[in-house]
């Protein structure tokens, strides 16, 4: 891994901020790629779905909305330790979001002025839940358990085909999963086209889709590649979405007593996920950086994915990052906004409530990014590329909208009325003004006579 030196520098916000390692995405060409996507989904609905299926995924599906015999089928054939395991990840995720609910609120402000806010579940939502060099039924969990906790009403999953099934139906594990979560409106549709689809609608092509396949969602959530991000980018002009995800990321802040073999660990655990993941080492030890170099050089050769690794581990998105004290860590990691920042120091807490930035927090040795991937009861849908300096993970409230509600009687307004009126005139607003007034003065035009009129209305 590559080092970046901050020993000795004073930055500013600014230098600090571009001193962090990213990884370089090229939106400009996916943009050009998926907008025809979009457009043609939108035009064909069902029928181009089917093609670009074929041309992306190699296979067209007969059945695009998965059939529910299926998604029991794949349930009843799970792996038994399988299935615990994402029981338990369901339960302990249930758990948390049961309590996120945010619960609804009021504040009376006089006699008669009341102004409250519920919490109103968003109606119909899409998960998108990705394919390609890995399979992610944890990613079925973190987006639907929060959603359910939510309240939505209407639920849809879209996953790409399995590459090993010939019918076009998405891979077991992931139908066996939304089995066990209660989900049964189930899509064979991967990438960019997805997205069209949960945006748009889609109509059907071939008797068995029905008039409409999928009806257009209000939100769109889950994790993809650049092409999934473009799209969703490109459609949430009018359809809400989550974020736009970019490569995973990790960010340890570690001291010279952190164990260089379990960093090592934890950084190759990260990079396994893509070429572009990003894995970022702070410590103001050289004598542990070395260290981790030499686990690294250790592990990665013996790891499945050892090349991915490799690639990952030395691109620009990934470097140890020196610095002159635990206080230059801290400032340099809230600076990269880690997607998943570990804190392995020796007062792990201390540390943790000085980070500012950062998706998701992991503190000390025995809490690991994949206890988070999988079964902490956190969710494991987070801000990337330096997003968490304003964002947040995916949680209960992404699927609910707060909505204000203004309760004020004939007293409580009157007793406003007067002083609003002042208020839109200063705005050059008169009819404002004119509104509030005419519930009680008879003339609120006349503005010869308009502050006599408020006068004996009682509003002065």
């Amino acid at each position: 891994m590559r080092i970046i030196d901050l020993r000795g520098k004073s930055l500013s916000r600014a230098e600090l901020l571009a001193a962090m390692p990213r990884a370089a995405m090229g939106t400009s060409e996916a943009t050009d790629l998926v907008r025809p996507i979009l457009d043609d989904v939108k035009e064909r609905g069902a029928a181009a779905l089917r093609d670009f299926e074929e041309k992306f995924d190699h296979v067209r599906p007969a059945n695009l909305r998965v059939p529910k015999e299926a998604i029991a089928a794949a349930l009843d054939t799970l792996d038994p330790e399988v299935r615990a395991a994402i029981e338990e990840s369901v339960r302990r995720a249930r758990a948390v979001a049961a309590n996120q609910v945010p619960k609804d609120f009021h504040t009376d402000l006089a006699e008669g002025a009341r102004v409250a806010e519920r919490w109103i579940p968003i109606q119909r939502v899409g998960l998108y839940v990705p394919g390609g060099k890995a399979v992610y039924p944890s990613s079925v969990i973190m987006n639907a358990v929060p959603a359910q906790a939510a309240g939505v009403e209407s639920l849809a999953i879209a996953t790409p085909p399995a590459r090993d099934n010939e019918e076009g139906l998405p891979n077991k594990t992931i139908l066996a999963t939304c089995a066990i979560l209660g989900v049964d409106e189930v899509y064979a549709v991967g990438g960019a086209q997805a997205i069209a689809m949960f945006a748009y609608g889609a109509k059907g092509s071939e008797p068995q889709d029905g008039a409409v396949l999928c009806d257009p969602v209000d939100k769109i959530t889950g994790p993809g590649n650049i092409f999934v991000a473009t799209a969703k980018s490109l459609v949430s002009a009018f359809v809400g979405i989550d974020a736009v995800a970019g490569p995973t990321e990790i960010g340890i802040i570690a001291d010279k007593d952190a164990n260089p073999s379990l960093l090592a660990a934890d950084l190759i655990g990260q990079a396994e996920h893509d070429e572009l993941a990003g894995s970022v080492l702070f410590t103001d030890s050289p004598e542990l950086a070395d260290k981790v170099q030499e686990n690294l050089n250790y592990r990665v050769p013996r790891t499945e994915h050892a090349e991915r690794v490799h690639t990952s581990l030395n691109g620009t998105q990934s470097a140890i990052v020196l610095t002159d004290g635990l206080d230059q860590s801290i400032d340099a990691a809230n600076a990269y906004a880690a997607e998943h920042l570990e804190i392995q120091t020796k007062d792990a807490d201390a540390v943790v409530k000085r980070i500012k930035n950062a998706g998701a927090i992991f503190r000390g040795p025995y809490s690991p990014v994949p206890l988070g991937d999988y079964m902490s009861g956190s969710n494991h849908v987070l801000p990337t590329g330096g997003t968490a300096r304003f964002a947040a993970g995916l949680g209960v409230h992404t699927f609910m909208k707060p909505v204000e509600v203004i309760e004020y009687d004939e007293e409580g307004l009157k007793a406003l009325a007067a002083r609003i009126n002042a208020f839109a005139v200063s705005e050059d607003l008169p009819a404002h003004g004119e509104c509030v007034l005419s519930r009680f003065v008879k003339d609120p035009y006349d503005k010869a006579t308009l502050r006599e009129q408020e006068k004996e209305a009682g509003l002065r």
